[in-house]
């Protein structure tokens, strides 16, 4: 996979399509890769005439893991974040959206529709706001605005956000657990399947979790997003499942309502994951919303 050097960090990226499509970025989210974007998502967005690119986030995957700066303390972080306090980090979602343009100009890529889901879709929202004439269209999927207020994780799911195993068997049984809690009760995957991915992206690359938790503490220190949505001139589409229990669906609304003119689409039993069997109806979502067209009703491609 190509790597490039940027804003002091390295960044590996992959593409799919060609590269005379339309370009369309993929931005990942928390403590994830960007082979956690399904295969089948891709082949489709590839099959519809798209460029894709995909990149590891830093502090992710491939990409610089930022040892160097330690293992931030998170819950003080958060406590800090709910009263309004000011944060330390080495990093926020401002330098990552720097990351994303760095790998479009790696690409060659002068514009590019792009796709955010989770802290990628933050990620994306400030892309979008900050660099205009880089950015298309913007999809936040299962993201938010950042508003103070807004509900947020259970104590049980902010637990596991912040538990560290240790043992390789231990890592496995806990991502599991996780991706099972957070994901969509009516499109649940097989523990099988997930043992699979989180030992093929184990194989490629751990961070041991620290570089997580710093993502964690990057969005804490970012502060809402409200006014920065509100200059949103870009076609917005805002995706969340009706049943997120991580970022949950009123953090999709308002997001929907601070962008001025986005549309939203809530997808009944969708939790906090990309189920397979939701990826042909995400496809069309996508393809049209970057086509310019009305995007078609979920319970329409769900029929």
């Amino acid at each position: 996979m190509p790597t490039i050097n940027a804003n002091g960090v390295q960044l590996t990226y992959e593409t799919d399509g060609d590269p005379q499509g339309t370009p369309l970025l993929l931005i990942m989210g928390l403590g994830m890769q960007l082979t956690s974007w399904p295969a089948s998502l891709v082949q489709l967005l590839v099959a519809d005439g798209y460029f894709v690119i995909r990149f590891d986030n830093r502090d992710s995957g491939l990409s610089s893991i930022l040892h160097h700066h330690g293992t931030p303390n998170v819950a003080l972080s958060l406590i800090k974040s709910l009263f309004g306090l000011r944060l330390k980090s080495p990093y926020k979602l401002r330098d990552m959206a720097h990351d994303a343009l760095a790998v479009l100009d790696a690409a060659g890529v002068a514009q590019a529709h792009v796709v955010g889901v989770s802290m990628g879709g933050m990620i994306a929202q400030v892309l979008t706001a900050e660099a205009p004439q880089r950015v298309k269209s913007l999809v936040s999927i299962m993201s938010t605005s950042g508003r103070r207020g807004l509900p947020g994780p259970s104590r049980r799911v902010r637990n596991m956000l912040l538990k560290r195993p240790r043992e390789p068997e231990e890592v496995i049984a806990h991502y599991i657990n996780m991706f099972q809690t957070i994901g969509s009760p009516g499109y649940p995957t097989p523990a099988a399947q997930l043992r699979e991915r989180v030992q093929a992206g184990m194989a490629r690359a751990s961070n041991g979790g620290a570089g997580t938790l710093r993502q964690i503490v990057a969005i804490a220190a970012s502060g809402s997003r409200v006014r920065l949505l509100g200059t949103i001139t870009r076609p917005t589409l805002v995706v969340h499942g009706a049943d997120d229990p991580l970022v949950p669906l009123a953090c999709g609304e308002d997001t929907a309502r601070c962008v001025p003119g986005a549309v939203l689409r809530v997808v009944p039993g969708m939790g906090h994951d990309l189920p397979e069997p939701l990826m042909p109806m995400l496809s069309k979502l996508i393809h049209a919303h970057c086509q310019g067209r009305d995007v078609p009703q979920v319970a329409a491609l769900l029929a």
